[in-house]
């Protein structure tokens, strides 16, 4: 089972926002014991609101699942001996300092696999670790920008856009995951780690595959199309008596069938419309007839029409219709975490195999140093050593951090 393949996996999480604690959090979603080190004030990416959940971000809980949480002061020399324990018994350390940062703790991948050259080491950064973009830092709407992503976006003549969803962060995450189950596969037959540099630019480009292959062949800058796509239609959205519809009609014999569902035959003739490719070039006077026709009637109406057709068809869902998708409901897709102090929290689960994998229930979001007590205690160090180590602030826990609270 995919929850618990990872099960004999130790992780260690330098990371933080978005990009790195979501390529951790499918690790611990797949079973590895993945330990979160945050600053004792704890990561940027629990003050990124609102919303908030309990004290937290609504963010912060939507990567962070799975794992154990421990504070740790990395300025303080104790600190670094604990991270050194810690490293010193992981399978893989994920990091998302700046380029440089690691190395100067002491805890970059070089210094680190002189004495442990089985270990798996993945640095996520906004530009890479080499090259004159390095040293600069970046989140993710800055790669939209940076990439070519928000030249996409948008309608024609509109100010730039966004996918207000981090969808860079995300796939930069994906892609580090792939990368340490890769290298562990490559552990398993060489018997040696290795050194993963994954970073937003790349992910970005990846995540444009298309667009930018259809650039680098032809030349021609992409423009703005709103919902449609540039190499093919109809593929766009209509809108509709009540709201709109996004339809894919472009090949295998769907635009005939669109065209008499429309009760628009006169369409299948017109020679500007005989192929995808001409429809393309025609775009504008496709819309026009097209757009009339869907106006006519709701999108409950169109749905059932053109499914009835086998014509490629959706609504055009916000959030509140995404909640209730009965296919999302069969995949059970929307996982509950239990969190002791925020009550429920739902979030989108674990992607594959969801009925099966989100069947089992999630740990939330590590409270600050929820975990530090048993974290260390695995690694090793006696009560008494724990305690000193909490009274002097090198590690902090939320007992601790509450406990310190004034009033």
């Amino acid at each position: 089972m995919l929850r618990t393949a990872l099960e004999n996996l130790k992780v260690v999480d330098f990371t933080q926002i978005g990009a790195g604690p979501t390529c951790s959090m499918l690790l611990a979603d797949m079973g590895a014991r993945v330990i979160k080190v945050e600053a004792p004030e704890g990561e940027l990416g629990r003050t990124l609101g609102p919303p908030w959940i309990g004290d937290d971000s609504a963010l912060f809980h939507a990567f962070n699942r799975n794992k154990l949480g421990l504070c740790l002061d990395l300025k303080a020399p104790e600190g670094m001996a604990v991270a050194r324990t810690l490293i010193a018994q992981a399978d893989v350390v994920i990091e998302s300092m700046r380029p440089g940062v690691m190395e100067r703790l002491g805890l970059g991948y070089a210094q680190l696999a002189v004495d442990h050259p089985r270990l798996v080491y993945c640095s996520i950064s906004a530009y890479g670790q080499n090259g004159p973009y390095a040293d600069r830092a970046g989140v993710d709407g800055i790669l939209q920008a940076d990439s070519g992503l928000m030249s996409l976006i948008g309608s024609p003549g509109a100010e730039p856009g966004k996918v207000q969803a981090p969808v860079v962060d995300v796939v930069t995450g994906y892609v580090a995951c792939v990368g340490v189950l890769a290298q562990l596969q490559q552990r398993t037959q060489s018997g040696q780690g290795g050194y993963l540099d994954v970073n937003l630019m790349n992910a970005a480009l990846a995540l444009q595959q298309s667009s930018f292959t259809s650039y680098l062949s032809d030349g021609e800058l992409p423009q703005r199309m709103g919902s449609a796509a540039p190499y093919s239609a109809p593929n766009e959205a209509f809108e509709t008596a009540d709201g709109w519809i996004m339809v894919a009609a472009y090949n295998g014999g769907r635009w005939d069938r669109l065209c008499e569902a429309l009760a628009l035959p006169q369409l299948i003739g017109d020679e500007r419309f005989a192929s995808s490719p001409l429809r393309v070039v025609h775009r504008g006077a496709m819309r026009d007839v097209l757009a009339g026709a869907f106006r006519a009637r709701s999108t409950d109406h169109w749905l059932a029409e053109l499914n009835a057709a086998d014509i490629l068809c959706a609504r055009v869902a916000d959030y509140g219709d995404v909640e209730r998708h009965p296919q999302v409901a069969a995949n059970q897709m929307i996982a509950t975490l239990d969190d002791p102090a925020a009550g429920a929290v739902r979030t989108p689960g674990f992607p594959i195999n969801s009925a099966e994998t989100n069947r089992l229930p999630h740990a939330p979001a590590p409270r600050r140093g929820q975990h530090t007590r048993e974290i260390l205690a695995a690694a090793g160090y006696d009560a008494m050593h724990i305690e000193r180590l909490l009274a002097e602030r090198v590690v902090s826990s939320e007992e601790a951090r509450i406990a310190n609270m004034p009033g």
